[in-house]
């Protein structure tokens, strides 16, 4: 969100943060161009909660029970995925979303951190 709303290019934006309580959430997702879910809460972005042409990055990774799976469980994201999706101008999706670059960035600040303490 720092980057964001800096004012330099990229930048520029007036970032909002909302939390799962937040009242009026819904209005709030409806007035946002881009949309980043880390809740934590399988689906918990809808459709009525996106306008048309809105990207949505989906943090959020659950695993949910489904007793037609082999695990017993299946991953879900903080955005209900398949009727969110025809209203984005790009959406990703969990699992096979922006997991891999989580995980680089948590190595690469785990090593810089490893690096200042030796």
């Amino acid at each position: 969100s720092v980057l964001l709303s800096s004012n330099t290019n990229p930048g520029n934006c007036t970032v909002t943060i909302c939390h799962s309580k937040t009242k009026n959430i819904k209005e709030f997702c409806l007035q946002a161009d881009i949309i980043v879910a880390a809740l934590g809460k399988p689906e918990f972005v809808t459709a009525d909660m996106v306008k048309e042409g809105t990207v949505v990055i989906d943090v959020g990774i659950t695993r949910v029970e489904d007793p037609t799976k082999k695990s017993g469980f299946k991953l879900k994201g903080d955005v209900a995925f398949d009727t969110v999706a025809p209203k984005c101008s790009w959406i990703t999706p969990v699992p096979g979303g922006v997991g891999p670059m989580t995980i680089a960035a948590l190595m690469k600040n785990t090593y810089k951190s490893c690096m200042q303490k030796n």
